[in-house]
């Protein structure tokens, strides 16, 4: 099997990168091979590539300077996306596309299936929405898969930024909570989920849930400084949602097997050289 995996410079990309040859041929490409922001170019892209599966792994990640990039936001995360699905479709492609928690609101108390209504807070969560919707709407043979707070030993992320403040006094937002999800994770069960010929939307995320400052204090260990605040201590232009947990029911019985939890994956993280 022909496959095209785009964004691989990125944190999932990169793991990627290292699971899917054990499906086939890879061709990886990156921003310099093939630019989301110029959604035109993708279609004559796909067509020299020729790939039987697609695997999407670039996005507009920065969820505050999207506030104020929303054209390009929309741009990268919706119509370069909707180009895919159009070129996966005229080739009879498999497409796989990952998409974030912040596509709901975090009103509900329990956590999020894959059936609820989206209802994002930020031109980011609004623009992965669109991504999906466009996707559907093409009739393309699609596996979305929804995560969050993504993390890994490459990269930028929470992670490594709270690595790097190792020893300081810190301040951490203990109002919203989620699912710390590694790279590693999501590339693995992204070949498992393939291999079973899985289709549709998932929420692919681990076990467990915990908040920001949850996150931080396993990383950093208990004798870390680190005072939890509120969100509203915590200026940001894009709001988030405070209840972001995604229910991964539907995932564990379509790999077979229950999901990890987030802190078996974190001390794996921690064995992984950078």
């Amino acid at each position: 099997m022909r496959i095209l995996l785009i964004g691989r410079t990125g944190q999932v990309g990169w793991e990627l990168e290292r699971v899917l040859p054990a499906l086939g041929e890879v061709v990886a490409a990156d921003r310099s091979a093939l630019d989301f922001a110029q959604p035109g170019r993708i279609a004559a892209f796909v067509a020299k590539t020729k790939p039987e599966l697609i695997v999407n792994a670039a996005a507009y990640t920065a969820v505050d300077k999207a506030e104020s990039e929303p054209e390009l936001a929309m741009r990268v995360n919706a119509e370069a996306p909707a180009a895919l699905a159009s070129a996966a479709k005229m080739r009879g492609a498999l497409l796989v596309h990952y998409s974030t928690d912040y596509v709901f609101d975090g009103e509900k108390p329990t956590p999020y299936v894959e059936d609820d209504v989206p209802r994002p807070l930020s031109v980011y969560g609004a623009s992965k929405l669109e991504g999906e919707q466009r996707i559907r709407a093409s009739g393309c043979r699609h596996l979305i898969l929804r995560t969050s707070w993504v993390y890994g030993p490459r990269g930028r992320n929470f992670y490594l930024t709270m690595k790097a403040k190792a020893g300081k006094p810190l301040r951490v937002v203990d109002d919203q909570r989620g699912a710390p999800t590694s790279s590693r994770f999501l590339a693995e069960h992204t070949v498992s989920l393939i291999n079973k010929n899985i289709e549709g939307l998932l929420h692919l995320v681990p076990s467990g849930s915990t908040t920001w400052h949850g996150f931080a204090r396993e990383i950093l260990g208990p004798q870390a400084d680190i005072t939890p605040i509120r969100s509203s201590e915590f200026p940001a232009a894009a709001r988030r949602p405070a209840n972001s947990i995604l229910d991964n029911r539907r995932a564990a019985r379509a790999l077979g097997e229950p999901l990890a939890d987030w802190r078996e994956l974190l001390a794996q993280c921690r064995r992984t050289p950078a």
